[in-house]
C-alpha cells in the first residue's frame, strides 16, 4: 500500500497546487527509465502462461516475454509471426478526496488492441491501433479510499486488418505491449476537454475550449507568462455560454518561436464562477505561423525555410519503443549537434516528452499518422487522427501532419485533419506529389524521378539516401545539397534514418539483431555511435558555412562565408582560429589563435573576414577555423593543411635524427635482386621490378608490392648503381604503370615513382600487400580521422591522426563497433607510419591530392549493389581517385553530380611519388 501512496504523493505535488488544478497521477512509470511492476501474463512465446511480473512502461519482447518479429517476417512461411496476449494487473489507491471528481484513464501507447476492466468490469471499448494516445473516464467504477483493481489485455495483432496491414506488417521491428505511461487525471467536476490553441507570429492567439458542462455565470481567463522571465504578459476573458468556447486576443509583445530560438510561454486557462476558480490547466505555448505556399516554399513566420531533417523511430535496442528522457535528450541533442533543424516522425506519432523536448530545445517536427505501406480504414482512421490531434496539436514543433507513408493512407480520411486542426497545419502524404508538396522518395541526383525542376511543386524528399552500412546519408549528400539548395521550390529533406536499429535478443544469446539489412540503418549506431556520415552531415548543414578556404594556395588570410540560418544573423556568432605545426609522429603543437566577431551577415547572405593572421603563419603546417554557433556551440570546424605533399615534407620530420649511409651490398640470383642496407634486407623480382620482400635484422616485414595490380605487359626490367651509391630499378610496361623506377638509398630508405597516368579512373593509383592481422595501429598525415568516399570527402579535418586497429563493419557488426573505422580510404594524403608486429613501416608521398588506402573494409553479405563498392587488390593503396559509395537502393554514380574526387585538381599529370622507411 505504502508504494501506491507514494506514487500518488509525489506526482500530485508535481502537477497540482490546488485542487482545482490539472493533476496527474502515473500508475506506471513516467518513462522506460522509471518503469513501474506490474502482474503479468503472457499467452504464448517466452515465459508462456507464468504469472510473474512486467515493467509498464516496457515492450514485453524486451523483457523476456512473447516472441520477435521484424514486419516482413508475414511474408516468411519459416518464421512464426507472434499473436500473442498479455495480461496485465495492478492495484491503486482511489483517494476519498475524488470522490465526485472525473477520473480519466490515459494510456499513452498500447500494442495493439486493449480491453480495460476497472474491479472487473469493462470500462469502454477495445481501443486499436498501438501508437496513440486514449482514455476512459473511470469515475464510476472506483471504490473511493480503497485499492482498485485496473486489468489491462492487450492483443499484440489487431482484430481490425487495416491496423495489422497500416502497424503489424510494415518494415520495422513489431512489438507488443504497454509501452508508454499510464496515469490518472484526477480533473474536478467542471473542466476542459480539450484546450486547442493557434498562436501566430503576429501576436494573435486564438483557443478553443470544450468544456464538460457549462457552468452558470462563468468566463474563461486567460493568463500568458514569459518563461524566459516569469513575468505575465498580459491577460484576457471570455464568457462561457456553451460547452465550445472560442476565444480571441492580440499580444503585441511577444517573440516567436523556431528552432533557432525556441521562445516559449505558459498559457494558463482558468474556468472561473463569481471570480471562484473552477478549475485551471496551463500549457507551454509557442507563438508561429505555418504557412504552404503552393508553387512557392514551406514558410514559418512569414520566412522561407529549408528543413535539414532526419527520420527518426522511437527505438532503442535494450527498451524498443520504450525510450526514457536519457533516450530523448539524447537524440535531439546528437540532431543538433548535426546542425539538423528538422525531424520526421518515422512512422508514428512520439512520445509526448519528445515534443516538449523538441519545442524547448528548438526542432521543426513533422508529425506522422502511421501507415507504413497500407491504410488504416475509414473507421479506425479517423479516430486515430483525432488522437494523434488531440495529444499533439499545441505543440510549436509540430509545423505538418504526415498521413501515413508510401501508400499508407486513405485519402477519405485526410477531413478528419482538417476537422480537428483549428491551425490549419499542411498534411502531407511522404512519398507522394499531393496537396502542393511533392515528397518523392529517394530520388537520384540527375534522372527524372529529381523532379525538382519538373513538377513545379514545391519539392521537399521526406525520405532522402537510403542508408545502408556505411552508404548514402552523408554519401552523395553535398551534391544534392549543393543542386537543390538552389532551386526556389526546394524546401528541406530527410535522411533515412536517425539511428541503426539492432534489437538486443536475449532469445538469441544477447545478440543486436536488425534482421539482416532489413532493420533501419542509420547516422549513427544503435547505442548512438557516430558514423563518418555524422560529420559529412555537421559541415553540410552547418548555418555559417566557410565558402573559400585552401591556405595551400596563393590564400591571403581572408575567408568567405555565408549565413545559413534561417531566423538568425551573424551578429552574435564568430570565428576562431588557430594555427599548429606538427612535431613529426609525436603530437602537434598550437602556435597562435584569435578570434572574431562577425558582422550582423542577414540569412542567405555572404561576406569575407580577415582572419588576421600573423606573419609568419606560413611557420605552421595545419589553419583550423571554427563557426561558433548564435548561442556558443561549435557549429563546424574545418582544418586544411599549409602546403601540400611536397619532396620529403621536411616541415614535419625535419627535426628527426639523419639516417646514416652505408654502402649498399648487392645479390643477385636469376629470379631475384638482393640489396642489403646496415641491417635491412630489399628483396625484387627481375621479371617485373616489384618489391617482394623487406627484412630489418632477423625480423621479416611481410610488406610487397602487389603483384595483381601489374596486369599490363612488361617491356623491360634495368637496374643500375648510380653515382652516389644507391640502386635504381627501372620497369616500363606497356600501358599505366607506364614506368616504375625504384630507387634504394644509402641511407636505407626506398623511393618509388610511377609515371603519371593518361587519365584518372578510380582506383587508379599502386598498392601493396601487408597482412591485416599483423597490424597494431596506424598513425598518419591528412585528412581524418574517419574515413572517405568518393562521394562523400567532407566532415574529415587535415591533421596528425592516430588509431588502434579494429574490424568494424559499419552497420553490421554491432558487437564490435570501434569508431573511426580502422580500414577504409583517407583524403589529402601526406604520410602514414604503420606499426605492426616486427616493426614500423612509414610511407611518405611528394605527390598532392592522393587517397590512401588503408585496408578494405569488408561489406556484409546483405550488401546491396550501392554499397558494395570495388576495393583494391591490395591492403595498402596510393590512389589518384577513389570509387563513390551509395543507397541501398542506388549505385554511386547515381548519386553524385560529377567525379568529384582530385583529378580536378591537376593531378592527371603529376608522378606518384612515395618514399618508405622501415623500422
Amino acid at each position: 500500500m505504502s508504494q501506491f501512496i507514494l506514487l500518488i504523493f509525489t506526482f500530485s505535488i508535481v502537477h497540482a497546487q490546488s485542487s482545482t488544478d490539472y493533476q496527474r497521477v502515473y500508475l506506471s512509470g513516467k518513462d522506460a527509465a522509471s518503469g513501474v511492476y506490474w502482474d503479468f501474463r503472457i499467452s504464448d512465446g517466452r515465459k508462456k502462461d507464468e504469472q510473474t511480473k512486467i515493467l509498464v512502461p516496457s515492450n514485453w519482447e524486451l523483457q523476456g516475454f512473447g516472441t520477435f518479429n521484424y514486419g516482413h517476417d508475414h511474408k516468411n512461411p519459416d518464421r512464426k509471426v507472434g499473436d500473442e496476449v498479455g495480461y496485465y494487473s495492478r492495484a491503486f489507491l482511489a483517494e476519498s478526496s475524488w470522490k465526485r471528481k472525473s477520473i480519466q484513464l490515459v494510456f499513452d501507447g498500447v500494442m495493439t488492441d486493449t480491453e480495460v476492466k476497472i474491479n472487473g468490469q469493462l470500462v469502454g471499448p477495445i481501443h486499436q491501433g498501438g501508437f496513440y494516445r486514449f482514455s476512459y473516464d473511470i469515475s464510476e467504477y472506483l471504490d473511493f479510499g480503497s485499492e482498485n483493481m485496473l486489468e489491462v489485455k492487450v492483443s499484440k495483432r489487431s482484430a481490425n486488418e487495416s491496423v495489422n496491414k497500416a502497424e503489424r506488417e510494415a518494415d520495422f521491428w513489431i512489438f507488443g505491449g504497454i509501452f508508454r505511461p499510464v496515469f490518472l487525471e484526477i480533473l474536478p467536476e467542471n473542466h476542459f476537454t480539450r484546450i486547442a490553441i493557434d498562436a501566430k507570429a503576429n501576436g494573435e492567439f486564438r483557443a478553443l475550449l470544450t468544456l464538460n458542462e457549462v457552468p452558470k455565470s462563468a468566463e474563461v481567463e486567460v493568463r500568458l507568462k514569459d518563461l524566459a522571465n516569469g513575468n505575465t504578459v498580459g491577460s484576457f476573458t471570455s464568457e462561457v455560454l456553451t460547452d465550445s468556447v472560442w476565444m480571441t486576443h492580440l499580444f503585441s509583445q511577444i517573440k516567436t518561436w523556431n528552432p533557432e530560438s525556441p521562445t516559449q510561454y505558459e498559457a494558463t486557462f482558468s474556468l472561473k464562477q463569481k471570480s471562484k476558480v473552477l478549475y485551471a490547466k496551463t500549457e507551454r505555448i509557442g507563438f508561429r505561423t505555418v504557412e504552404l505556399r503552393p508553387k512557392n516554399g514551406l514558410y514559418v513566420n512569414g520566412t522561407k525555410v529549408i528543413l535539414k531533417g532526419v527520420n527518426r523511430h522511437s527505438f532503442y535496442p535494450t527498451t524498443g519503443r520504450a525510450l526514457s528522457e536519457a533516450n530523448h535528450l539524447e537524440d535531439i541533442s546528437l540532431m543538433k549537434q548535426m546542425n539538423m533543424n528538422a525531424v520526421r516522425m518515422a512512422h508514428y506519432n512520439p512520445d509526448e516528452r519528445f515534443l516538449e523536448l523538441a519545442d524547448s530545445l528548438g526542432l521543426f517536427v513533422l508529425d506522422e499518422v502511421t501507415g507504413w505501406q497500407d491504410g488504416y480504414d475509414t473507421i479506425i482512421g479517423p479516430q486515430l487522427i483525432q488522437e494523434t490531434i488531440l495529444k499533439d496539436a499545441n505543440h510549436p514543433s509540430v509545423i505538418a501532419w504526415n498521413h501515413g507513408n508510401e501508400g499508407g493512407w486513405n485519402f477519405q480520411n485526410e477531413v478528419a485533419f482538417h476537422q480537428f486542426d483549428i491551425q490549419k497545419r499542411p498534411v502531407i502524404y511522404p512519398w507522394l506529389n499531393r496537396n502542393g508538396i511533392d515528397t518523392k522518395h529517394y530520388p537520384t541526383y540527375d534522372s527524372p524521378e529529381g523532379r525538382l525542376d519538373k513538377s513545379g511543386e514545391v519539392f521537399m524528399p521526406t525520405e532522402l539516401l537510403h542508408g545502408l552500412y556505411d552508404g548514402g546519408l552523408g554519401a552523395g549528400l553535398d551534391d544534392f545539397w549543393q543542386k537543390y539548395r538552389q532551386n526556389p521550390l526546394f524546401a528541406g529533406g530527410f535522411l533515412w534514418v536517425f539511428a541503426d536499429e539492432a534489437v538486443k535478443r536475449d532469445d538469441k544469446n544477447g545478440i543486436l539483431d536488425s534482421d539482416e539489412n532489413h532493420g533501419p540503418d542509420g547516422i549513427v549506431g544503435p547505442f548512438r555511435e557516430k558514423e563518418g556520415s555524422f560529420y559529412t552531415i555537421k559541415e553540410v548543414f552547418s548555418p555559417i558555412q566557410i565558402t573559400s578556404f585552401d591556405p595551400s594556395d596563393n590564400f591571403d588570410g581572408k575567408v568567405s562565408l555565408r549565413n545559413d540560418y534561417l531566423f538568425s544573423d551573424l551578429s552574435t556568432s564568430s570565428i576562431k582560429w588557430s594555427l599548429h605545426k606538427i612535431n613529426s609522429w609525436d603530437s602537434t603543437t598550437m602556435l597562435s589563435a584569435g578570434s572574431i566577431t562577425l558582422p550582423a551577415v542577414l540569412p542567405g547572405d555572404s561576406t569575407t573576414i580577415d582572419l588576421n593572421l600573423p606573419d609568419d603563419w606560413r611557420n605552421g603546417d595545419i589553419l583550423t577555423i571554427r563557426a561558433i554557433g548564435k548561442d556558443g556551440e561549435e557549429l563546424y570546424s574545418w582544418s586544411e593543411a599549409i602546403r601540400k605533399a611536397s619532396i620529403g615534407n621536411p616541415h614535419y620530420f625535419e627535426a628527426r635524427p639523419a639516417l646514416t649511409n652505408q654502402a649498399i651490398k648487392v645479390r643477385e640470383s636469376t629470379t631475384d635482386l638482393h640489396f642489403t642496407v646496415g641491417q635491412k634486407l630489399f628483396v625484387f623480382g627481375k621479371q617485373l621490378g616489384e618489391l617482394q620482400l623487406v627484412k630489418v635484422g632477423s625480423q621479416i616485414i611481410d610488406f610487397k608490392q602487389n603483384q595483381a595490380e601489374l596486369t599490363t605487359a612488361v617491356k623491360s626490367v634495368n637496374w643500375k648503381k648510380l653515382p652516389d651509391g644507391s640502386i635504381q630499378i627501372k620497369s616500363n610496361f606497356e600501358s599505366y604503370p607506364n614506368l616504375i623506377t625504384w630507387t634504394i638509398f644509402t641511407s636505407g630508405e626506398l623511393m618509388m615513382e610511377i609515371s603519371a597516368p593518361d587519365s584518372i579512373a578510380d582506383l587508379t593509383g599502386i598498392g601493396f600487400s601487408f597482412p591485416s592481422e599483423k597490424v597494431k595501429s596506424a598513425k598518419w598525415i591528412g585528412d581524418g580521422p574517419y574515413r572517405v568516399w568518393g562521394n562523400r570527402l567532407k566532415g574529415v579535418e587535415f591533421g596528425l591522426w592516430e588509431k588502434e586497429y579494429n574490424n568494424t563493419i559499419t552497420g553490421y557488426n554491432f558487437e564490435k563497433l570501434s569508431y573511426p573505422e580502422f580500414k577504409g580510404f583517407h583524403a589529402n594524403f601526406h604520410a602514414l607510419l604503420l606499426r605492426a608486429e616486427g616493426g614500423t613501416i612509414e610511407v611518405r608521398t611528394e605527390t598532392p591530392n592522393l587517397f590512401l588506402g588503408l585496408f578494405n573494409p569488408e561489406f556484409p553479405l546483405q550488401s546491396t549493389p550501392g554499397v558494395k563498392v570495388p576495393m583494391p587488390a591490395s591492403e595498402l593503396s596510393f590512389l589518384y581517385q577513389i570509387p563513390p559509395i551509395s543507397t541501398k537502393f542506388h549505385k554511386g554514380k547515381e548519386m553524385m553530380a560529377i567525379d568529384r574526387n582530385m583529378d580536378q585538381k591537376g593531378n592527371a599529370s603529376k608522378a606518384l611519388i612515395l618514399w618508405f622507411r622501415f623500422d
